[in-house]
């Protein structure tokens, strides 16, 4: 049975990462790794924040930050794809709509943040740190990867070239991976850079994510607000793939 709209998109993106899986999970792990050892084992060995070990604190951070990177990565394929294949010519002659290519770049991008997720999560069963993976926990990474792959279709469509695909990280991805609850508690900063913070997706992403994996009941309200982020995106993704259409 032929594939049609967004399976085939998906689909492909499938078969360039089962190409590269094993190359990835090796990747994927070396960062958290690195992570764990100098901040959570050797530096936070002593650090309770909240009644809880830094290890326990960290763990759920370097999920919410890796959902976010390895989700907004889509952005990097879409490119090689534009620049040097030139498959995004072939799909604009193609009976695909706007939507149904971004719905398949974006679940592309969620099975990368997921399959990274899922390293770190035995990484931290290696160091001895037991979690809570229920529902709660699972949807706020989803979440979390579906806004960051919607970013990352969206200002895919707008670079035009790898250089400024590397600026749009360094504006975008890098100052919300130290900056979003990953590493340290966000209260604990002045109160003008919380509240900047708070319009960072991340620092709503890892504050659910780090009660979820705790046990505790997050605040559904937060869940809400990005989903509504999540859909303003997917919605400007599409906005951007129709002009790059035209």
């Amino acid at each position: 049975m032929a594939l049609k709209g967004f399976t085939a998109i998906y689909y492909r993106e499938m078969l360039i990462l089962k190409r590269r899986l094993a190359r990835l999970m090796a990747a994927w792990s070396i960062s958290p790794l690195l992570y764990l050892v100098a901040f959570g084992y050797a530096m936070g060995r002593h650090i309770s924040i909240d009644g809880h070990t830094y290890m326990e604190f960290l763990i759920p951070g370097l999920v919410a930050m890796s959902s976010m990177t390895q989700a907004f990565v889509i952005s990097s394929e879409i490119n090689i794809a534009r620049f040097y294949w030139h498959i995004f010519e072939e799909l604009r002659a193609a009976p695909i709509s706007n939507t149904a290519y971004v719905l398949g770049e974006v679940l592309a991008g969620m099975t990368r943040a997921l399959l990274a997720v899922a390293v770190i999560l035995v990484l931290g069963l290696a160091f001895g740190v037991a979690l809570s993976w229920n529902l709660f926990f699972w949807l706020g990474i989803l979440l979390n990867s579906f806004i960051f792959a919607s970013l990352a279709v969206g200002l895919a469509m707008l670079v035009r070239s790898h250089g400024d695909q590397a600026l749009l990280s360094s504006f975008f991805i890098t100052p919300m991976a130290f900056l979003g609850g990953t590493f340290f508690p966000v209260d604990r900063l002045p109160e003008w850079a919380q509240a900047v913070l708070v319009f960072l997706p991340l620092t709503h992403a890892a504050r659910v994510i780090r009660a979820a994996a705790y046990g505790e009941t997050p605040d559904l309200a937060t869940y809400f607000i990005l989903a509504v982020i999540g859909a303003g995106l997917f919605w400007f993704a599409v906005i951007c793939v129709n002009k790059a259409r035209d």
